[in-house]
C-alpha cells in the first residue's frame, strides 16, 4: 500500500473512537520544540529534538519534556531512515507523587515532496516504550512496555512565490495519529491524534520556525477516558549540511 492510502487509513482511523461513550477532560498547554537535522555526507547524517510541554492554563507548569537524538540514514535526498532514542519526563502534579522517566527506542522512515505550491512530508514511527511503573506513590524497578506506531502528514504552503525560500512566511498543516500495540494494551489502542495548523517564515535557508494552534484528542488506558488540549504550539527548525559544496 502506497503512502497516500496509508495517510488516508490512519487519518480517520481515530473517528472510530467516537462511537463510544466517553469522559473527556479540557486541558491548555503551550509546547517548545527546537529540531536538527545535520548531514555529514550523501548518506549520514544526525537527528536531535528537544520539547518542553508546559500545562495548567498554558503556561503554569512544566508537564513533560523529551531528548531525542538518532542517526539519520538517506536512501536518496526525499527518503530518508533514522533510529534512534529518546529520554522522556513526565513532571508530575503534585509533590506527593513521583515524575515518571521513560525511555522510548525509535525508528523512522521519512519522505519529501516537493511540488510547485507547496512541499508536503510524511512519515512512520516505531516506538518501543519503556516507563517506570508507581506503586504506592513510589517510583517501582519494574516497566510497563507497549510498542506504538505513528503516522505524520504536513504541507507547507508558501505565502510569496512558488517555493519556501529564505524570507519567506508560509502555512504550515499537519496532522499526526499513533496507534499502540503490545500484550499490555488492552482498551486504548488508539493513543491519540494531533492536528495542527499555524504560519511559519523561513529565516534563512537553515533556519525556519513556525507558530500556531494545536488540537490534541487522546485516549486514556481505561478506553472510555479521554483529553482533549488545546495547545499553542512554536516550533523550530534548524537543518545544516556539511557535505563540501560542488
Amino acid at each position: 500500500m502506497s503512502p497516500k492510502h496509508w495517510s488516508v487509513v490512519f487519518i480517520f482511523f481515530p473517528f472510530l473512537c467516537l462511537a463510544q461513550e466517553k469522559e473527556i477532560t479540557e486541558s491548555e498547554q503551550a509546547w517548545f520544540a527546537y529540531f536538527n537535522q545535520t548531514r555529514f555526507t550523501n548518506r549520514s547524517g544526525l537527528w536531535f529534538d528537544a520539547h518542553f510541554r508546559f500545562t495548567d492554563d498554558f503556561t503554569d507548569r512544566l508537564g513533560v519534556t523529551i531528548f531525542r537524538p538518532g542517526y539519520t540514514y538517506y536512501i536518496t535526498d526525499q527518503t530518508r531512515l533514522t533510529a534512534g532514542y529518546a529520554y522522556v519526563t513526565a513532571y508530575s502534579a503534585s509533590s506527593e507523587t513521583p515524575d515518571i522517566p521513560e525511555h522510548r527506542p525509535w525508528q523512522q522512515i521519512q519522505w519529501f515532496d516537493k511540488r510547485k505550491h507547496f512541499s508536503s512530508m510524511q512519515y512512520f514511527r516505531l516506538e518501543e516504550r519503556f516507563r517506570r511503573n508507581v506503586v504506592d506513590n513510589v517510583l517501582s524497578d519494574d516497566y510497563s512496555f507497549n510498542f506504538r506506531i505513528r503516522y505524520n502528514i504536513s504541507l507547507t504552503i508558501p505565502l510569496k512565490g512558488n517555493v519556501v525560500e529564505p524570507k519567506t512566511p508560509f502555512l504550515f498543516v499537519s496532522d499526526e495519529v499513533m496507534i499502540n500495540f503490545g500484550k499490555e494494551i488492552v482498551y486504548n489502542y488508539f493513543d491519540q491524534n494531533r492536528f495542527f495548523a499555524g504560519i511559519g517564515y523561513q529565516f534563512t535557508r537553515s533556519l525556519n520556525a513556525h507558530i500556531g494552534y494545536l488540537n490534541v484528542f487522546l485516549q486514556r488506558p481505561s478506553g472510555n477516558e479521554f483529553i482533549r488540549t488545546d495547545a499553542i504550539r512554536l516550533f523550530v527548525f534548524h537543518n545544516l549540511d556539511y557535505r563540501p559544496r560542488q
